[in-house]
């Protein structure tokens, strides 16, 4: 009698169980979105009680990283052309693709007395370096060394500058030799900048000087989770755009 008892009720506790079963949705995202990011993902599990899983890297490696077969459900990158390139492999789901956000192009210093500089084809950079270097993201492949190389050759100082260049696997590691003194000086975007406090802005690249900063989002193909559409959808609420803005994003609609 005892167990008959207690039977019905084990089943009801599996059948609300299974109802309130949370899901879990695999991002892939750009480096500097974590800070941002993180705080999304923290409102989205309080909106909806599924969790985002986000994997950070540079965009390049983290693309290279789905076309091998990584398992993840959404990819957002820092620029446009690498999610371009998933597109044409088939890898994203077209109808799913936003341009979520915009950013700018900073120049950071170690020292937080450094005097601004004029971002102009009139510096001398390698002088302003005395004898440091300079931290970027990797200049070929992931999008803030892209932008900066791109910026440093609209402005004439890519050829004198490239020798005292030191590369950085993603744009956080780049923050990460500024704020530590490694380097004196980086190139990296104005929400990195925002998000270390150890490091000072003293220029912002003209935004004719490079292609303009865009990240987009979209559903992998073979994204399995059920929270896909939802976590997408959530990029767009009004929770994640304060997140956005905060860390000194462009929210573009």
């Amino acid at each position: 009698m005892l167990r008959s008892a207690i039977l019905p009720a084990v089943v009801a506790t599996l059948l609300l169980t299974g109802t309130a079963r949370a899901e879990q949705v695999t991002v892939f995202a750009a480096a500097s979105l974590r800070n941002a990011l993180d705080e999304v993902a923290t409102a989205f599990n309080s909106a909806t009680g599924d969790e985002a899983v986000i994997a950070y890297a540079g965009s390049s490696a983290l693309a290279r990283q789905i076309e091998q077969g990584a398992p993840a459900d959404i990819f957002i990158s820092a620029n446009t052309d690498w999610m371009d390139h998933l597109e044409e492999n088939n890898l994203i789901d077209p109808a799913t693709r936003t341009d979520l956000l915009g950013n700018a192009l900073v120049l950071i210093a170690h020292d937080p007395d450094a005097a601004p500089v004029d971002l102009t084809p009139d510096l001398d950079l390698p002088t302003l370096l005395n004898g440091g270097r300079l931290a970027m993201a990797l200049v070929d492949a992931v999008p803030a060394g892209i932008y900066g190389k791109q910026a440093l050759t609209s402005l004439d100082l890519w050829d004198t500058v490239a020798p005292h260049v030191a590369q950085a696997d993603n744009v956080r590691a780049a923050v990460a030799y500024v704020a530590l003194g490694e380097t004196p000086y980086g190139i990296v975007y104005a929400t990195d900048a925002t998000a270390e406090p150890n490091v000072t802005v003293v220029g912002t690249f003209p935004e004719s000087s490079h292609d303009p900063i865009t990240y987009p989002a979209a559903a992998l193909t073979s994204a399995q989770s059920p929270a896909t559409q939802p976590f997408l959808d959530f990029l767009h609420s009004p929770e994640a755009r304060d997140a956005f803005t905060r860390q000194g994003f462009t929210v573009l609609d």
